[in-house]
Formats: structure tokens, C-alpha cells, sequence
């Protein structure tokens, strides 16, 4: 006798999820010989190295964590000289790629992110922040001297990158209320030297970008000609390159498709250019399938580089100077995240593999891009995953988990999701929601978002629940809403605008103060909401009217709610608040505080517990209810 949907026996559960390493980067040496990449064991992050045909190795010490820790991180290292140089321990560090000690080369104080090491290897461009201030720094790669400042005055700085005759450094700035993906300058520094032993910045020009155009990833030709770019000028984020003799721009690419990444974190990359630089190497993201594609700069022909056609996301594409093999991060639907390598005679290798990969594809759901109407009249997209097919499937329709992403101007892809196999394996049905305000989907679909917070979020999931029950294809009476920071807002959000509409609300850190948020949250994103609701005192009763907390008398569906104890972005008396509620009124609900996390989960313990408890809450409230 077949199981009922939800309750299948499945072959992931919290432990397996939990015992993977995390892969975030990877880069090759500037002698294009040795490949390091960056992974996390629990909370640790480490580097690794593998060089030619080597077994890979340990780079850095477990002692030393290997972090950027500016705004939500990223950016934790380069290479440069036989060295890696990367940011741990509140420092930046040098430490040979054959090996030997690490050794810091700035003070302890602030935080670093996206060194960047000079062509002739004798300095260190990178970001720091303190009490406040962010700006690009410089110091000499040996430590030496104390850091010099750079380019400060502007709220915000990303991606230095230096020119290969190393007397120009192109970065990305901007201010609040500006995030990078709304508004934001590609400016060129002039380095000038007096003498003394850390040259000093010069004049600051902006090549291109203001306050409505969006500017993502410079870099620099090997030869020196071009500053290439990635602009969102057209309504998609198109490729460029910039004539630095005869100051002209070009754009190289013209699809309806996202050629660039919102800059959540430092250090993203979205193309590389060939040594000889005749060529550029880059990601094209449609409807979230990510494809490798080269621009001919003789030709000015597009196309899609063999080799990689059974993965569906690809990500941090890095070139080898030497053989112009391409390293990147790929995974599919069916495949957890691999770091591996393309030859320039499309050979593939794999050089490591997130965990042990021992699941069958027919073990396993396919994503499937989907578009469905809303009420009012617009569209919206998401990713379908139906659950995995048994011999013996249960009458009826699976439950439906919604799950939406945070940000909220960010955007779910078809890589592999351990989240997304967690359910399907055991019944449920998916629906990765990528509503009217996510990118991916062009300029003018994430603008939707601009005063509208949850709104589009809101209403674009439940249109999207009626579609997939208008198709046959779920049981809209066993739907579950979930979601993490943003998308936590919209659960509770949803829970308080439609209450009955779903059977059960799954909320990790998730905002239910507007005015709180604003108040409490990290730099990076205290005047977000301004753009997303809009200024006070202004938009004060917007304020009220979306913060689930003022009306937490409204909901009445079950809700499990998770908490970290040391989120600095959404903080714990956020989600303590509207669980009190919770509790006055009698509404089943489960609180799991996790003692040390932040704005995500990291120890392996907390990952098994959150999967245990969410499966156990779902039995209970929605598969038996």
C-alpha cells in the first residue's frame, strides 16, 4: 500500500544536508597553474589548492577562517605572486600557494573584504570598514607599512580591480538610499607616488553610472585596452567594454537576459576575460538556467561554450592565464555543486564535489520554469519541482510547499537545492517563487518591487498556488508557505492578509517590525527599506500596514518560527515579538532559538535540528491535520 504524500521514506534528511561543505569561489593563480577555491566545514571557512594534476590540499589553517566580512561577506581572497592573500581572523593575510605559514599584513581592527593584489605583487588594494565607514585601502603585500587610504566619501565601495600597468584601480561605489543593484559608479582611480614607500590616489573619475543605472564587476583587458563592465542601462544587465584611449563604451551583449548579478556580497564575478584577449568568457542567466557563453572581440559573434550543457547553474567564472581553461562553480537540479574546471578542448574536470553525490537522478526533482497570471493582471515566474515519481503513487494531490526567497530583490535558481530535494523526496510538491520584485527577470520586473514589499511577494505566491491547482498538479488545501528573512516577512505577511489560505507557515528570521528593521538592521541595508516602502515619516502608515507584528491578531494558521541569537541583520526581538503574540492568543506554533547563529545557519547541528523540526511540524499540522 502506497504512503501518503509527505510521508515517504527519503534518502536526504537533516544530517546529509548538514555534513556538506559549502563552495562560494574560485580562482585560478595569476600563472594560471594552480586552482584555489574557498569552502566552509561547519562554520570554518577554508582554502583549497590543487595544482596541475595534485591531489587538492589544504591551504590555510582551521585556525584561521577565512571570511569577508564586510556587509554580508564574500570576497574572502585572491591570488597574486605565488601567494593567496584573504581576509580571516579580522585581518588580511599572505600565505604562499606551496605552502608555509600565513602571515597578516594589516592590524586587526574593522573589516576586509575583495583584496586585490597589484600586478607587479608588491601592494594590496582591498575594502575596509570601520565604525561606519567603508572605502578602499591600500597596503604593501608584505605588511610592512601601515594601510593607506584610497577612495572614501561614498557610503559604499566594491570589486577593486587594478589596471595590468598598476597605476589605476577601477572600483564600484555608491550611497544610500541607493542599493548596488539600483544605482551605482563605475570610478577609476589614478595611483600617484611621492616617494614615500604606499603610493596614494589621485584624481577619481566616474567612467559611467548614476543613481538609476546599475554597474556591476569591472575589469580590465590583459593588455590594458578595455575596462569591461556589466550595465543594467538597456533594462537587462548587458556586457560592455570601455576604450580607455579613445573613451568609448560598447556593448557586447543584447539579449533579454541577465548578464550580471545583484551584488548581495564582494568578490561576485560573472566573466573572465582570455589571456590573450581576444575574447570574454561570461554567464548568461534566462528564467534562472545559467549557460557559459564567449564574445569574439575580432568577430563580434555570441556563443554558447560545449561542454557544460548538463548543468543548469553556473557561477564565479574564473580563466586561466596560461591555458584560458575556465573554473567555475556548476550545479544542476540533479547535481549538488562541483568545482570544476573547462578546457579550451572542452574537457571537463572535476576538482571537488560539495558531498558524496550518491543519489540516483530518478532519486531526484527537476526544476521547471514556469509563468503563471496574477489577479491584477500581471505575470509572474518561479521554478516548479513536483515530487519525485514513486512506483506507487498515493490518490490525491501532493502538498504544496511555497518557498520564498529573501532579499526580497533576489532570485531562485535551477541549481541543485537540498531544501527543494528535502521535500520533493518525501512528497511534497515546490513552487521556488520568483515574484515581481526578484531579478533575473529584467530592470523593469525587479522595479516592481520599489514601495511595494509585500505586496507582489504576497499576492504573485498565492496566484501562483491557484495555477498549479488549476493544473492538477497539487492539493491547494495543503499548502505551506516558507521563507527566510524577506521571504520570512512575506510568510507572516501572507499569514496576516490571507489567513486560512494556507495550511501552515514555516518562518526563519523574519521581519515583522518595518520600523524595528530600519532602526536595528546592519549598514548595508538601513535605508533599504526606503526604497522598498518608502521614507518616514512620509510612508509611516505603509510602515504599520506591513508589519505583520501590528497585526499578528489576524493570524490563525499553525507557524513554526526559527531564530538566531546573534543576527545583527534581522534581530531575535524581531521574531520574539510576534511568537509572544502567538502565545497570548493560543495559536499552534513552535520557536526554535539557535544560540550563536546569525543570519543563517552554519553548525551542522542547527541544519539537522531545523529539517528535523519542519518535518515533524508538517506531519503534525498539515500531512495528518
Amino acid at each position: 500500500m502506497s504512503k501518503p504524500f509527505g510521508t515517504w521514506k527519503s534518502p536526504i534528511d537533516g544530517a546529509s544536508i548538514a555534513s556538506g561543505v559549502s563552495l562560494r569561489d574560485v580562482q585560478w593563480s595569476m600563472s594560471g597553474d594552480t586552482l584555489v577555491w574557498w569552502e566552509s566545514r561547519g562554520k570554518t571557512g577554508l582554502l583549497m589548492a590543487q595544482t596541475g594534476a595534485q591531489a587538492p590540499r589544504d591551504l590555510t589553517d582551521r585556525r584561521l577562517n577565512v571570511s569577508g566580512r564586510v556587509g554580508y561577506g564574500g570576497g574572502a581572497f585572491t591570488l597574486g605572486a605565488g601567494r593567496a592573500f584573504f581576509a580571516a581572523n579580522g585581518r588580511l593575510y599572505s600565505q604562499p600557494l606551496a605552502g608555509g605559514d600565513a602571515q597578516p599584513i594589516t592590524p586587526a581592527f574593522g573589516s576586509y573584504a575583495s583584496p586585490a593584489v597589484s600586478p607587479d605583487g608588491n601592494w594590496v588594494a582591498f575594502v575596509h570598514s570601520y565604525e561606519h565607514v567603508d572605502g578602499v585601502s591600500l597596503v604593501d603585500a608584505n605588511g610592512e607599512e601601515f594601510p593607506r587610504k584610497l577612495a572614501y566619501g561614498t557610503d559604499f565601495v566594491m570589486q577593486p580591480t587594478w589596471h595590468p600597468s598598476g597605476e589605476y584601480i577601477a572600483y564600484i561605489a555608491w550611497n544610500h538610499p541607493q542599493m548596488p543593484w539600483n544605482g551605482s559608479e563605475l570610478r577609476l582611480l589614478k595611483l600617484k607616488n611621492d616617494g614615500s614607500r604606499l603610493p596614494y590616489a589621485g584624481d577619481i573619475v566616474t567612467i559611467i553610472g548614476d543613481r538609476e543605472t546599475a554597474i556591476f564587476q569591472p575589469g580590465f583587458s590583459p593588455d590594458g585596452r578595455y575596462l569591461s563592465y556589466v550595465s543594467d542601462a538597456t533594462g537587462w544587465g548587458q556586457l560592455y567594454i570601455y576604450d580607455l584611449e579613445k573613451s568609448e563604451h560598447r556593448q557586447l551583449t543584447a539579449n533579454d537576459a541577465e548578464h550580471g548579478i545583484p551584488a548581495w556580497v564582494q568578490g561576485l564575478r560573472a566573466y573572465g576575460w582570455s589571456g590573450d584577449c581576444r575574447s570574454i568568457a561570461y554567464l548568461e542567466n534566462s528564467r534562472g538556467f545559467v549557460i557559459l557563453k564567449r564574445y569574439n572581440l575580432n568577430t563580434g559573434e555570441n556563443e554558447t561554450i560545449p561542454g557544460l550543457e548538463t548543468y543548469t547553474q553556473l557561477e564565479q567564472t574564473s580563466i586561466s592565464s596560461s591555458s584560458d581553461a575556465i573554473a567555475v562553480i556548476a550545479s544542476s537540479s540533479l547535481i549538488p555543486p562541483r568545482v570544476l574546471s573547462l578546457t579550451s578542448g572542452g574537457q571537463v574536470f572535476i576538482h571537488r564535489r560539495r558531498g558524496a553525490e550518491n543519489l540516483q537522478a530518478d532519486q531526484l526533482s527537476v526544476a521547471d520554469a514556469i509563468t503563471w497570471s496574477c489577479a491584477d493582471g500581471g505575470i509572474a515566474h518561479g521554478l516548479f519541482y513536483p515530487p519525485v515519481l514513486k512506483d506507487e503513487m498515493p490518490a490525491g494531490k501532493p502538498p504544496l510547499i511555497v518557498n520564498v526567497h529573501g532579499g526580497p530583490t533576489s532570485q531562485r535558481f535551477a541549481g541543485f537545492a537540498s531544501e527543494v530535494q528535502f521535500f520533493t523526496t518525501r512528497g511534497y510538491a515546490v513552487l521556488q517563487v520568483n515574484h515581481r520584485g526578484s531579478t533575473g527577470y529584467g530592470k523593469a520586473y525587479m522595479e516592481m518591487h520599489r514601495g511595494n514589499w509585500g505586496l507582489y511577494d504576497v499576492t504573485d505566491s498565492i496566484a501562483g498556488v491557484n495555477h498549479l491547482a488549476s493544473e492538477g498538479l497539487i492539493d491547494a488545501g495543503k499548502a505551506v508557505i516558507m521563507g527566510g528573512s524577506a521571504g520570512g516577512f512575506t510568510v507572516l505577511q501572507s499569514l496576516v492578509d490571507y489567513p486560512g489560505f494556507y495550511r501552515a507557515g514555516v518562518c526563519s528570521y523574519g521581519v515583522s517590525n518595518q520600523f524595528g528593521l530600519l532602526m536595528d538592521t546592519h549598514k548595508f541595508e538601513e535605508r533599504y527599506t526606503f526604497w522598498l516602502l518608502g521614507e518616514l515619516p512620509e510612508a509611516a502608515d505603509l510602515y504599520r500596514a506591513r508589519s505583520p507584528l501590528f497585526h499578528a491578531d489576524k493570524i490563525v494558521d499553525p507557524i513554526i518560527v526559527f531564530q538566531g541569537t546573534d543576527d545583527v541583520v534581522v534581530p531575535q526581538d524581531q521574531s520574539d515579538s510576534i511568537v509572544a503574540s502567538l502565545k497570548r492568543r493560543g495559536i499552534p506554533h513552535e520557536y526554535h532559538l539557535f544560540e550563536g547563529e546569525g543570519h543563517g545557519w552554519r553548525n551542522p547541528e542547527t541544519i539537522e535540528t531545523y529539517y528535523d523540526k519542519i518535518e515533524r511540524f508538517l506531519l503534525q499540522h498539515v500531512i495528518y491535520a
